[in-house]
């Protein structure tokens, strides 16, 4: 939140001060850069400018198609909206060409407006949101990634342990270990997660990653021992 709200803040503020027409493009730019750490902020940031750079050029090549006249304006965004949204899920800086010349070619739904200004703007907005953006990921950083490892790793074991008690008892109460193998598969999704998360973040403490590969065979192999048991189950007549 606050290397978002930042980040945003900063943005608008310098295109104000270089005196582009349209800050909030940079402030749109920064907001879409920030991700689960600064690595794949950094990443995402990347992706962003690529994606503009390359989809002005599409509008500089597409703009006298839609200046035909209205209906060709209206096709020409339909079209990259379709782009987009076939797109932007899959690849993002692919997306982003078919998102940078259609949100360039809705500005002109209220008039046509001079190409050469709408890319130099778009240019220098995607450029100042991407650092500036990218200098606040950096300037915040997430110190608390490596405490929500700890606690990843203590609700894994804690279901671990659990899930094997009740693997000892010769008949454990029904649904009671489908429940448990369920709560322990997600605990070992979010400690997956937390641990990418903190690895792809700088100025962080050393993470346990021998305790971090030990927990998470030990689930793993507790997970396994749920579904013979299963089928154990289901074989018996």
């Amino acid at each position: 939140v606050v290397r978002t709200a930042l980040g945003c803040a900063l943005a608008g503020y310098v295109s104000l001060a270089l005196g582009v027409g349209r800050p909030y493009w940079a402030l749109v730019t920064a907001a879409s850069l920030y991700q689960a750490n600064v690595t794949l902020t950094w990443s995402r940031g990347v992706q962003r400018v690529v994606g503009n750079l390359v989809g002005v050029l599409v509008f500089a090549a597409v703009v006298p198609l839609a200046h035909l006249g209205p209906a060709a304006l209206v096709l020409c965004c339909l079209a990259l909206n379709f782009g987009a949204e076939a797109l932007i899920a899959r690849n993002y800086w692919l997306g982003s060409v078919c998102v940078t010349p259609m949100a360039l070619l809705i500005t002109e739904f209220a008039g046509y407006q001079e190409p050469g200004r709408l890319i130099t703007e778009r240019v220098l907005d995607t450029l100042v949101g991407a650092l500036v953006g990218f200098v606040a990921a950096v300037a915040v950083t997430n110190r608390r990634a490596g405490d929500r490892v700890e606690r990843s790793l203590a609700a894994v074991e804690r279901a671990r342990e659990h899930t094997a008690r009740l693997l000892a008892e010769p008949h454990p109460a029904p649904g009671a270990l489908d429940s448990a193998r369920r709560a322990l598969a997600a605990a070992l999704v979010d400690l997956r997660a937390c641990v990418e998360a903190a690895s792809g973040e700088w100025w962080q403490r050393a993470l346990p990653q021998e305790r971090v590969v030990r927990t998470e065979r030990a689930a793993h192999r507790t997970l396994a021992a749920t579904i013979r048991h299963h089928r154990a189950e289901g074989a018996r007549p």
